[in-house]
């Protein structure tokens, strides 16, 4: 059986989306497909994202903000929307979750943790539905 792909979209790409996908590629040790997008992609990841992952060891400095395309839903067989409203196209036979976070744009590192835990969170129970 081929492993599951899962596409997480927020609306810039650039903090809560790329925090899952880090996430869930860490987590799963590869036993994922992990894509993040984002309706309208920033130009880069949030600073203070990319400080709050170091924290617990995962580096994502080097990720990119990435557009949401339609092909990317397509492909994927789960679909996680982060507050991008209904900017994520609706493909029938896709499983669709919308996770309900803060988002961390314009936010320290202390108001980004909890938010981080709560993803970790989800990933880790997304992991366990996978199996």
């Amino acid at each position: 059986m081929s492993k599951p792909t899962v596409l997480f979209v927020c609306v810039h790409n650039a903090g809560r989306s790329q925090m899952a996908a880090a996430f869930l590629t860490h987590l799963s040790n590869g036993a994922v497909e992990v894509r993040s997008a984002g309706s309208a992609p920033a130009d880069s990841i949030n600073p203070a994202v990319v400080e709050a992952m170091k924290e617990i060891g995962i580096d994502i400095s080097h990720e990119v903000p990435k557009v949401l395309t339609t092909e990317a839903v397509i492909e994927s067989d789960v679909v996680i929307t982060m507050g991008c409203g209904d900017a994520c196209p609706f493909f029938p036979g896709k499983r669709y979750l919308d996770w309900k976070l803060n988002d961390p744009a314009g936010q320290g590192v202390a108001s980004i943790r909890p938010i981080r835990d709560e993803i970790k969170t989800l990933v880790e129970g997304l992991i366990a539905e996978l199996k």
